[in-house]
């Protein structure tokens, strides 16, 4: 099928070498795609809508950006197959070149490491307010501050479960973490209409149509909410039906699951609220709200369970490092194999630390959310455009096929640098 040079059909059945040794179901793939875009974007999305300037712009913005959100996917499987590559960065380097290879190595890192730090503050901040629900009149005690409940939630749930060796393990706890933020969804949109006692009515109409440009603020937003590409080529390398034409469901389906889940929690958070919507969404709710109580610590949950997976990625590229270093080729047999405990758990703990001692000794981090969308966009749209355009070079193809999907690869590409430099900019604007 491989070989067809004038049609789609051998683009779509395209796999990777069977050596890879793939474990994973298409249930349990759909789950961590879906677990790793339903993260601590959740919470931001009704007050996207307000920024955005209602439902409508939002909603606008969202259809055409879930079109290149699915089309990333897809390409990523199909680079995957191509390179024959099972990591991100190994992608794009085979793909792209060594130079390109490198750049997505460092905005790999960079970015997850924000996003980790972004989820243990998350974690965190639920956690605090949880203790002043239970709590209410008494002076907090040591064992209910921040600094001592997020060590621990660290050293007994996130280090254990980020220690494992294969992906894989995370459907188990993906679809734990994909009920919880189901739940977050479905409270927040039983509430509005219920109205519960001590749920004030702040919903107040923009005093004035905002500019049509005020729509491109929810890009970053959405890029944060919806980064499930960076963990692509890890899950689509784990599946055991490899085919694009499934990967290409599979993302479909996960992608739209995720975005009704977003668009449950944006528009009734957004109604229930209005202009006085808090940028965390929980924290506009009355904290002796039992259900919001319940919903605080599942989604809490829903963290846990996503940051091993953003670790897992961001370890596969400092194994790559070790690959390349001289204790892998010189050392004791024992350190040769990145993947071996003896390697992985130290590397493991060390991201750990220091993401824990960011959030613990750093100022509030709220104002890096776009910038961590912006650098996002690299992985949703410019690495993917940059890889499609490469790919369809070295595979028999014909020209009618190659000139449409390097026209995709390249409009791809080009919505991403603008996403990029727009939500840069607006973040530099914000922190000065």
């Amino acid at each position: 099928m491989e070989g067809q040079p004038g049609g789609s059909s051998g683009l779509l059945e395209k796999r990777l070498p069977a050596a890879t040794n793939p474990t994973l179901s298409s249930l349990g793939a759909l789950f961590i795609l879906l677990k790793s875009a339903l993260g601590a974007g959740l919470l931001n999305f009704p007050w996207a809508f307000y920024k955005a300037g209602g439902l409508v712009p939002t909603f606008l913005v969202a259809l055409v950006s879930l079109l290149f959100l699915i089309s990333g996917l897809v390409i990523l499987g199909y680079a995957a197959s191509v390179s024959r590559q099972t990591t991100y960065q190994g992608v794009v380097r085979e793909l792209c070149g060594a130079a390109m290879g490198k750049l997505c190595e460092a905005c790999f890192l960079t970015n997850l490491i924000m996003i980790s730090v972004a989820f243990l503050r998350v974690i965190g901040d639920q956690l605090e307010k949880l203790c002043d629900s239970l709590l209410p009149d008494a002076p907090r005690p040591w064992y209910a501050a921040q600094n001592f409940t997020l060590p621990l939630v660290s050293a007994l749930l996130i280090f254990p479960l980020s220690a494992l060796r294969e992906i894989a393990f995370q459907k188990y706890t993906s679809i734990l973490g994909t009920l919880a933020s189901g739940y977050l969804a479905l409270v927040i949109t039983v509430q509005y209409y219920l109205w519960p006692q001590g749920l004030v009515r702040q919903s107040r109409p923009l005093l004035s149509a905002p500019p049509w440009t005020s729509a491109f603020s929810v890009f970053p937003t959405i890029c944060f909410g919806f980064q499930c590409h960076e963990a692509a080529v890890s899950i689509y390398c784990s599946m055991r039906n490899q085919s694009i034409s499934h990967w290409a469901l599979v993302s479909m389906l996960s992608l739209l699951a995720c975005c009704i889940v977003y668009s449950l929690t944006g528009v009734y958070g957004f109604l229930t609220f209005g202009t006085e919507v808090s940028a965390d969404i929980l924290m506009s709710y009355p904290g002796n709200d039992m259900a919001i109580v319940v919903a605080r610590i599942l989604f809490a949950v829903s963290i846990v369970t996503v940051y091993p997976i953003v670790l897992f990625l961001g370890r596969s590229v400092m194994q790559d490092f070790w690959k390349r270093s001289s204790w892998a080729t010189r050392g004791p047999p024992v350190l040769a194999d990145p993947s071996g405990p003896w390697v992985r758990l130290p590397l493991t703990f060390l991201w750990v630390s220091v993401t824990l001692a960011m959030v613990l000794f750093l100022p509030d981090l709220s104002e890096i959310i776009s910038i961590i969308g912006g650098i996002s966009s690299f992985f949703i749209f410019i690495f993917p455009g940059l890889c499609l355009i490469c790919a369809v070079d070295v595979e028999p193809m014909g020209p009618r096929v190659k000139c449409c999907l390097e026209a995709w690869g390249t409009l791809t590409v080009l919505v991403g640098t603008f996403i990029f430099g727009q939500s840069t900019a607006e973040a530099v604007v914000e922190l000065l």
